[in-house]
C-alpha cells in the first residue's frame, strides 16, 4: 500500500513538472514569435499563387531536344484574388526558375498585381503535395514497422522539426548567439526524444548525458579545428547574403556553421547513446551481479561494435553533401594545393570529422553515466 502511493506521488510530481515545463515553453515560444520582421527586399504586390496549366501557346523546345527561351503558357489560377481566371504567362528554361510546362502540369504562377494589371510567370513546379505525401509516407512506415516506438518517434521527429522553426530561427534572427541556441535545442529536443522513448528511467538519464555529451565534444572538435586552421562561417558561400542580415539585424552570422554542425551530428549522437544506454541496462538485467567495473567493460565492448560503423556516419553524410564540389574540382583537375587548402573542402572535413568525434567520444561518455547510474544504489551503504 505505501509503495502504491509513492508511485502515485511520484506520478503527480512527474505530470506536475511536465504540464509547469509545457506552460513555460509555451509562453516562451509566444514571446519568440512575436516579432515584426525587417523586410530586405521589396514584395508589395507580389504573391505565390497555385495555378494548372491549360494549354502551350509557344513551346521552346527545339530540334535538338533542348529548351532554350521561354514558353508562352496558358494557366489558369486555382488561389488568389484572380482565382479562376485564365493568365498567358512565360516560363523560362532555367534550372532553378520555370518549368517544362506540360497541359494539366500543376505549378506555381509568381504574379504582381497593380489594379487591373497583372505581370505574372512560372516560378516552378508545385509540388507542395509530393513533399506533404513523402512525409506522411514516412510516418506511416515508421509506425507499421515500429509499433508503439515507431509513434514515438514519429511524434519525436515532428517535434525536433517545429523545435527548430519555432525556436531555434527566432532565438538567431532575435540576436542570440546560433551556437548556444543550438545546443538548447539540443538539450530540449534529446530530452523530448529520450523521454518518449525510454520515459523517466534511468536509461532516459544515460543516453541524454551521453547525448549532449556528444554534441558538446563536437561543438569543442569544430572550434579547435576553426583556430588552428583559420576557418569561421565567414568562409562559408553564401556570406555575402547573409552579410545583410548582420548589417541589418545584427544577427551572428558567423555562427551558424558551428550550430548547424551541433544541429546535424544530433540525431547519430542520440543513436549511439539510446543504443548504449539500452544494452547496458539489458546486460544489467540479465545479469544483476554485475559489479559497476564489469558493466563498464560490457558497455565500451558495446560501444566499440557501434564505432566501426556509427564512426562513418557524418563523414559519408557531409562527403554526400559535397559529391558537386568534388565533382567540379576533379573535371577542373585543380592542383593538390588549391583543393586541399579552399575554404569549401576544410568546411566539408571540418563537419564531417568534429561531428565523427562527436559520436565515438559519446561512447565513453554514454558508458561512464551508465556503468555510475546504473549501480549507484547497489553501491549506497545500507
Amino acid at each position: 500500500m505505501k509503495q502504491g502511493g509513492q508511485s502515485s506521488g511520484q506520478m503527480a510530481v512527474r505530470l506536475l513538472f511536465l504540464a509547469a515545463a509545457g506552460i513555460g515553453l509555451l509562453l516562451f515560444t509566444v514571446w519568440l514569435n512575436r516579432v515584426d520582421k525587417v523586410p530586405l527586399v521589396s514584395r508589395e504586390g507580389q504573391t505565390f499563387e497555385k495555378a494548372v496549366v491549360t494549354a502551350i501557346v509557344q513551346d521552346n523546345m527545339t530540334e535538338t531536344g533542348t529548351r532554350v527561351g521561354e514558353q508562352v503558357v496558358e494557366v489558369k489560377l486555382l488561389s488568389g484574388e484572380k482565382k479562376g481566371e485564365t493568365l498567358q504567362v512565360t516560363s523560362s528554361s532555367g534550372f532553378l526558375f520555370g518549368a517544362p510546362c506540360t497541359p494539366g502540369m500543376k505549378v506555381v504562377v509568381m504574379q504582381s498585381v497593380a489594379g487591373d494589371t497583372v505581370i505574372a510567370s512560372v516560378y516552378t513546379q508545385d509540388r507542395e503535395w509530393v513533399i506533404y505525401a513523402f512525409g506522411l509516407l514516412y510516418l506511416a512506415v515508421l509506425v507499421l514497422v515500429g509499433g508503439k516506438q515507431g509513434i514515438k518517434g514519429g511524434i519525436g521527429l515532428v517535434f525536433t522539426f517545429f523545435s527548430i522553426l519555432l525556436w531555434y530561427l527566432p532565438m538567431v534572427y532575435r540576436g542570440f548567439s546560433p551556437f548556444w541556441s543550438a545546443v538548447f535545442i539540443c538539450l530540449i529536443t534529446t530530452l523530448a526524444t529520450m523521454l518518449l522513448i525510454g520515459g523517466f528511467t534511468k536509461k532516459t538519464v544515460v543516453a541524454t548525458a551521453g547525448t549532449v555529451g556528444g554534441v558538446l565534444t563536437a561543438g569543442v572538435a569544430a572550434t579547435l579545428f576553426s583556430l588552428a586552421s583559420g576557418i569561421t562561417g565567414y568562409n562559408v558561400s553564401d556570406i555575402e547574403t547573409l552579410m545583410t542580415l548582420w548589417n541589418t539585424l545584427d544577427v551572428q552570422v558567423g555562427g551558424l556553421l558551428f550550430s548547424g554542425l551541433l544541429i546535424s551530428s544530433l540525431g547519430a549522437v542520440m543513436d549511439v547513446a539510446m543504443s548504449i544506454g539500452s544494452s547496458m541496462s539489458e546486460i544489467l538485467t540479465q545479469n544483476p551481479g554485475l559489479t559497476r567495473k564489469e558493466l563498464l567493460k560490457a558497455g565500451i565492448r558495446v560501444g566499440r561494435d557501434m564505432m566501426g560503423t556509427d564512426s562513418n556516419t557524418l563523414i559519408l553524410a557531409f562527403a554526400g553533401s559535397s559529391v558537386s564540389m568534388l565533382l567540379l574540382n576533379y573535371a577542373y583537375d585543380l592542383p593538390y594545393r588549391q583543393i586541399i587548402n579552399s575554404n569549401n573542402i576544410g568546411i566539408a572535413v571540418m563537419q564531417g570529422l568534429a561531428g565523427s568525434f562527436g559520436v565515438v567520444l559519446s561512447v565513453p561518455i554514454t558508458v561512464a553515466a551508465g556503468a555510475i547510474l546504473y549501480t549507484w544504489e547497489k553501491r549506497q551503504p545500507r
